[in-house]
């Protein structure tokens, strides 16, 4: 197994860093302070990170072909405008805000935005995976689960690859990359706790694709091959969780990862003090694109 180093690059202590996607037109990383409800804006060039509050908590953050920024939140999907702050609600199709927020979204090589929602109390059913087309009209597509959060596509696109947490697996579907329609579900990774290396999180995948996992609770991201389920590689991180990670750079081979520091002690805080930072790894491989929402 390949083992991979990684430095903090922005140590702004985030309570909850998650949702990372890299805005190729700008040169930049949109990521979220879930907890804070703050859609940020971090130029590695600079840096600078530009911080827009969302009044809810927020959980991803992906650029638009128009230049603004899609947000999921606890009161569904809002259009964010970077150069004023204004924040406008578009569709939120689970509506039981009291429990469920939204959770990660990715948009696929069409355009469309696959999202999905987590359970405040992890009641098993309670959430769902949606799929939004340009004009925000939605389908649920996975029905029924927990905690919807990593989600990718193949190189070719001619498959999905999703996480509900709670499952501690990753599935496959076969992708119809015209329809976004899914099918045939089946499980390519298995990570039972008796492992050690945490819960799976957030997910993307490289040129070769092999699939990238944030670890809650297990302090790395680990690289997996979904071919055989096999565990190829490991980013061990100075920080107990991690949630995602996304590749970035002009040729998409940084992988930046997000980081929080809810849940830990003030012990574990002195221990790891860049908890909540951005980390950056350039493990020689390149990655996914992130591709924007088409409208």
């Amino acid at each position: 197994m390949q083992t991979y180093t990684a430095q903090c690059v922005l140590d702004i202590q985030a309570t909850l860093g998650e949702g990372p996607s890299w805005d190729a037109a700008t040169g930049k990383l949109l990521w979220v302070d879930i907890e804070n409800s703050l859609v940020n804006r971090f130029d590695p060039a600079t840096g600078n990170n530009e911080a827009w509050t969302v009044e809810k908590e927020c959980s991803f953050a992906i650029a638009s072909s128009k230049g603004d920024i899609i947000v999921g939140t606890r009161e569904g999907i809002v259009r964010l405008n970077p150069e004023t702050g204004q924040v406008t609600k578009v569709a939120n199709p689970d509506t039981n805000s009291d429990t469920n927020r939204f959770n990660d979204g990715k948009c696929d090589p069409k355009g469309r935005l696959f999202a999905g929602t987590i359970s405040d109390t992890r009641t098993p059913g309670d959430a769902n995976c949606y799929r939004f087309d340009s004009q925000f009209h939605y389908e649920t597509v996975v029905p029924g689960v927990v905690n919807s959060n990593g989600l990718c596509w193949s190189p070719d696109h001619k498959l999905f690859y999703y996480i509900d947490t709670a499952t501690r697996k990753i599935d496959a579907f076969d992708y119809e990359i015209e329809t976004g329609q899914i099918s045939n579900r089946r499980t390519v990774v298995d990570i039972p706790e008796s492992l050690g290396i945490g819960k799976p999180d957030g997910m993307t995948i490289d040129s070769g694709g092999m699939l990238w996992t944030g670890m809650w609770g297990g302090a790395s991201v680990c690289r997996w091959n979904p071919q055989t389920g096999e565990l190829i590689g490991k980013i061990e991180i100075s920080c107990p969780n991690v949630t995602s990670c996304c590749f970035g750079g002009e040729n998409l081979d940084q992988l930046y990862i997000t980081t929080p520091r809810k849940g830990l002690s003030d012990e574990q805080l002195k221990q790891f003090p860049q908890a909540g930072g951005i980390f950056l790894c350039q493990p020689g491989v390149s990655g996914a694109v992130t591709y924007p929402f088409a409208s």
